[in-house]
């Protein structure tokens, strides 16, 4: 596949990108529908709605280029950063802004969403560190990522190979540097965050025809199975931790029932005296 011209939004609508955003918009929608808050954003990837299912009454898109319209897309130029503490007349509010420097004030968001933001920023380091400010204490972040890791990463690195031979040949859109699982793992730990759930997915080989690419469907239940960390793409979710800090709960689940009080029992039996020995 030629991707010299072709972006990442472009990539999509090919036979594997199809296939990509198959099995993440499943993923996406099982982790967010029971998040639940007040507010919730999606940070990159306007093309795909990874927030279609959850039921936060306000939901924000951030990009870092001119968004194109679409169902997800419905920018009210009266509903900016500055109204955020006040309602916001639609549910969907887009935003331009670089992703180092969020238009949010500090935990003030409840759920991120970062679907394949963190590959192509240009210093995802700060986008991270960018999101822990933004989320509030027990916030969530949802991350989806290509996996270095995989015959997909693999056939991307036989890219690279051949581009410095004059060849192109890439499978994977040019986007920036493909940031491993565990690699990634690391970067949310030093940032307290722990990690809730992860999983790989997309096992199937680097082919560009749909009818290949069907070919192929068997490996997915077989990789989960014995190679499940060698998938093409991986999904995970983490919760910010803030040290000393401990949620308050409902008072009905924090109250003890009151201890009972010792109750005297009285004898009805007649004492009967032991006589004395003579």
């Amino acid at each position: 596949m030629n991707t010299e011209i072709i972006g990442f939004t472009d990539w999509l609508k090919t036979a594997p990108g199809r296939y990509l955003m198959s099995w993440e918009r499943a993923n996406f929608d099982e982790a967010v529908s029971d998040i639940f808050g007040y507010h919730a954003m999606q940070l990159g990837l306007p093309e795909f709605n990874g927030l279609q299912t959850n039921r936060m009454p306000h939901k924000w898109l951030a990009s870092t280029s001119e968004l194109p319209q679409g169902p997800f897309l419905q920018p009210d130029e009266s509903a900016s950063p500055r109204t955020f503490a006040g309602s916001v007349s639609s549910p969907r509010v887009a935003l331009v802004c670089a992703s180092e420097a969020l238009p949010f004030p500090e935990n003030s968001l409840d759920l991120v969403v970062l679907p394949h933001t963190l590959e192509i920023s240009s210093d995802p380091h700060a986008t991270l560190r960018e999101v822990a400010r933004v989320l509030v204490p027990e916030g969530r972040v949802v991350i989806s990522g290509f996996n270095p890791t995989s015959l997909w990463g693999l056939r991307q690195r036989r890219g690279h190979f051949y581009q410095r031979l004059g060849y192109d040949d890439m499978f994977l859109p040019k986007t920036g540097e493909f940031i491993g699982y565990w690699r990634l793992r690391d970067w949310l730990r030093l940032l307290d965050f722990e990690v809730e759930s992860g999983r790989f997915g997309c096992y199937r080989p680097a082919l560009t025809s749909q009818k290949w690419l069907d070919r192929f469907d068997w490996m997915d239940g077989a990789g989960e199975r014995w190679w499940p960390i060698l998938g093409a793409v991986y999904f995970l979710v983490a919760v910010k931790r803030v040290r000393g800090v401990r949620l308050l709960e409902p008072a009905w689940k924090t109250r003890k029932a009151p201890g009972a009080a010792p109750v005297a029992v009285v004898n009805k039996e007649p004492v009967t005296r032991a006589k004395p020995q003579a």
